[in-house]
Parts: structure tokens; sequence; C-alpha cells
């Protein structure tokens, strides 16, 4: 696995923060689960834009 740094906004870092601890996972876990979620929208609205 790459290993990637994020410069967050100290409002979002907090979101997460307090999810990450609400769902008792990692920050790291919650914010891969998000933009892996992202990125499957992302690529779904794409192919019904082709259309």
């Amino acid at each position: 696995m790459t290993e990637v740094t994020l410069l967050l906004d100290p409002v979002i870092l907090n979101f997460y923060t307090q999810l990450a601890n609400s769902a008792g996972i990692s920050l790291e876990t919650v914010l891969q689960d998000a933009l892996f979620k992202l990125a499957a929208e992302l690529s779904l609205e794409a192919l019904q834009a082709r259309k």
C-alpha cells in the first residue's frame, strides 16, 4: 500500500475524528472509506453522463 499525506481543514479533521471515535475505528480507516465511496460515486456519475 502507498502512504499519502493529506492536509485537512481543522473543521473537516474534527468532523472525521468525531466520526472515527463514535464508530470505534481509526481516523485513517474513516478517511479511506470516505475516499473509496466518493470514487465509486464519481465513477457512477461519469458512466451516467456518458449515456
